[in-house]
């Protein structure tokens, strides 16, 4: 197995850099969750946040309907691929993102902006 920078992780799933020759790679983010796996760019993770709000926004609004539904699709910044997921995976999966965007944007700063 590949070697990996582990950014954030949460029961549901993790979220990290690969490595290739000791040197990370930071152009892209390699998410994995359930039988999963989403390798996106920086701005590719912080549109998916986006559609995650927008998706979970929407499934608030499901409070007073009867329907029921058991899966909701969420889509993902690539256009060709969409996710049926529960409203708990959801969840985690905001949880996942939001924390690999922290992680990367508090190191970014540390190791950047906030040098003196």
């Amino acid at each position: 197995m590949r070697e990996v920078e582990q950014i954030y992780y949460n029961e549901f799933g993790v979220a990290f850099y690969w490595k290739k020759n000791d040197v990370v790679l930071k152009e892209k983010v390699q998410l994995v969750f359930k039988e999963t796996g989403l390798y996106f760019s920086h701005r590719e993770i912080r549109d998916f946040a986006l559609i995650i709000d927008e998706t979970f926004d929407e499934l608030q609004g499901c409070a007073g309907c009867r329907r029921n539904c058991q899966r909701s699709l969420l889509k993902t910044p690539l256009q060709q691929i969409d996710l049926a997921v529960t409203k708990s995976e959801l969840k985690h999966i905001k949880d996942l993102v939001e924390g690999t965007l922290f992680k990367m944007g508090l190191y970014n700063y540390l190791q950047n902006e906030g040098r003196n």
